[in-house]
């Protein structure tokens, strides 16, 4: 184990706002071993990006670890020549070109056709009667599952997500975890025939014309259905959050002075959807004043990285007009989100824009509780609006 100095957390706490336990860990311990995680955390933003390259000391080869586990072999968990190998491979599906004249029509379309549904009622919980179904209709175009729905996807996506952040070893969501795993395999085998007599850009499709087995097709499109509907329902649901929170930055979009990719750009920031992600150290090595042994665990926190104050002024404050360019919620390094251009284009070109548009007088019409420290977003946005 690293020789780093030991922070005790109330796990329940933490996941209900680790916020202030990041802000003591970056001004007095920023490399730290929490027991109750079995990891060392690396919290300060230098460190994470600096570290995170290091793929020799900090790796992302975990075989026996809890993603691998429930996801199969994927390219998240592999570094240098063999994740540059599939990354090559899923390139067409995510590129910016394929996001600009194949996926933004169709995210257009689902955006369009959840608010005409919604437009009516007058009220609304965002998180799941809005963010949720966007972001996975929009991943089943990408990945090529239409033959989910998008409540299935959801809560695979959930259930899948648990499970990898499941160091507390619940038996029960290790098992719905692993269930859904199997369901997402079934889905793909369903569509593979399909795809091959019509091949299109879908993730399953360029991976199938790519080359790749079944098992690392599979790998592959469970770990992007978890980041890929994780990271948009809630960045969705807490930029809406956000903006009507603070109706003096929502002004400036409307005035012209700052943009929905802003808004999108600075809640991610503050609130970054995946918190962090795992490394296995593979040798021994010092840094950060730390010795590390080969085995150890190791969580580089982008949660904390982008609200640190040596890069950020006020950095628990929503504000449009900052220099978000230091920002990591996508990650820093080789592993760098593939899908963050799809991203930005189905929250910041079309789901916020559009809703406010469409919506008039949207407000917030509930408490608005946020949860996870590993994953992080709003648990419910009650929302009314003019009917």
């Amino acid at each position: 184990m690293s020789d780093a100095p030991i922070v005790e957390i109330d796990p329940k706490a933490f996941w209900a706002d680790p916020y202030p336990t990041f802000a003591r860990m970056r001004a007095e311990t920023p490399v730290a071993h929490v027991p109750q995680l079995g990891a060392t955390l690396l919290t300060r933003r230098d460190d994470v990006f600096r570290e995170e390259k290091r793929i020799d000391v900090f790796s992302s080869h975990q075989p026996g670890g809890l993603l691998q586990q429930v996801m199969g072999a994927n390219m998240m968990r592999k570094d240098g020549d063999a994740h540059m190998a599939e990354r090559r491979a899923l390139f067409p599906a995510l590129s910016p070109r394929t996001v600009r004249d194949v996926l933004a029509p169709q995210f257009r379309d689902i955006v369009a056709g959840h608010l005409d549904r919604l437009r009516p009622l007058g009220r609304a919980d965002l998180v799941h009667e809005f963010a949720m179904p966007v972001a996975a209709d929009a991943l089943r175009v990408m990945t090529g599952l239409t033959n989910m729905d998008f409540a299935d996807v959801d809560t695979a996506s959930q259930a899948m997500l648990d499970a990898a952040a499941n160091y507390q070893g619940d038996a029960e969501v290790d098992a719905k975890g692993h269930a859904w795993a199997a369901t997402v395999l079934e889905k793909i085998t369903e569509r593979l025939p399909q795809l091959r007599a019509r091949p299109d850009h879908s993730i399953i499709s360029v991976l199938d014309q790519a080359g790749l087995s079944l098992d690392a097709i599979a790998g592959n499109v469970r770990v992007i259905i978890g980041g890929g509907q994780n990271e948009p329902r809630d960045a969705i649901a807490g930029a809406v959050w956000a903006l009507l929170t603070h109706p003096d930055q929502h002004a400036l979009i409307s005035d012209g002075h700052a943009t929905y990719a802003d808004a999108f750009a600075e809640y991610t920031r503050l609130v970054a959807p995946i918190g962090m992600s795992p490394r296995r150290v593979a040798k021994r090595d010092t840094t950060c004043g730390v010795t590390f042994e080969e085995g150890d665990l190791v969580f580089l926190m982008f949660s904390s990285a982008c609200r640190d104050a040596a890069h950020f002024d006020a950095p628990d404050a929503f504000d449009l007009t900052r220099d978000t360019g230091p920002a990591i919620p996508f990650g820093a390094g080789p592993h760098f989100c593939a899908g963050a251009a799809a991203s930005k284009s189905l929250i910041a070109d079309h789901a916020l824009p559009m809703l406010f548009a469409a919506l008039p007088g949207l407000r917030l019409d509930g408490d608005v509780p946020f949860g996870g420290w590993a994953f992080r977003g709003p648990l419910t946005v009650p929302v009314a609006w003019d009917v």
